[in-house]
């Protein structure tokens, strides 16, 4: 059985390269809790992107230079799993 994500075209990146994370927490101060928590003292921005209608949760971009996809993915991870955050896109 064929699914559609079959048909995508593996994502090809030249690395290093800039990668951003979208990052959606409960609050911006939390967020950037887990951010320290996961990047330490890495050189990176982040900028608040959009809050809920009702407040309820708020999202913010983060972006930093990746070594390579292990380092990528092990971000990616490291974020989805900490407590603050809620989903990483």
């Amino acid at each position: 059985m064929e699914t559609t994500n079959d048909k995508l075209p593996k994502l090809e990146l030249e690395y290093p390269c800039s990668w951003k994370y979208k990052l959606i927490g409960h609050e911006k101060v939390a967020i950037e809790k887990a951010i320290k928590d996961v990047i330490l003292e890495r050189e990176h921005s982040v900028e608040h992107s959009k809050a809920s209608k009702g407040g309820k949760y708020v999202s913010m971009n983060l972006d930093l230079l990746v070594q390579n996809e292990d380092e990528r993915t092990f971000i990616y991870e490291a974020l989805k799993a900490h407590n603050n955050i809620k989903m990483v896109l």
